[in-house]
């Protein structure tokens, strides 16, 4: 069982950073694949970002190439979301992910969910 809490959201201006943590219980958080998606009111959920278990392979949505970076330590079990240049479109609740298949991310299969935490863009 894992499971996953995150962190880091609140209200940032148009251009401005925020860094989103995610942090699983567990001592085999090493050995799962992780992802960020998002979800705006009235719009389906999306992949944001997605890591491999060691870190190795990486994904972003076209729509967050070049701002997001998505990093993990797997000795503190955390996971981040690094969000730069943050534009109102941003504005969702942002959920990470566990799952023991990097595929399974990108499909949006994943075995465990956090709770979300909110991420508001003001223009």
């Amino acid at each position: 069982q894992v499971q996953l809490v995150e962190s880091g959201g609140g209200l940032v201006q148009t251009g401005g950073s925020l860094r989103l943590s995610c942090i699983a219980s567990g001592r085999t958080f090493s050995r799962y694949a992780m992802g960020w998606f998002r979800q705006a009111p009235g719009k389906e959920r999306e992949l944001v970002a997605a890591s491999s278990w060691s870190g190795a392979r990486t994904y972003y949505a076209d729509s967050v190439k070049g701002r997001f970076t998505i990093s993990r330590d797997n000795a503190k079990n955390t996971v981040y979301l690094q969000m730069n240049s943050l534009k109102p479109e941003d504005t969702a609740v942002y959920l990470c992910a566990a799952a023991t298949a990097y595929d399974n991310v990108l499909r949006g299969i994943s075995d465990y969910w956090g709770q979300g935490t909110q991420v508001t863009v003001s223009s």
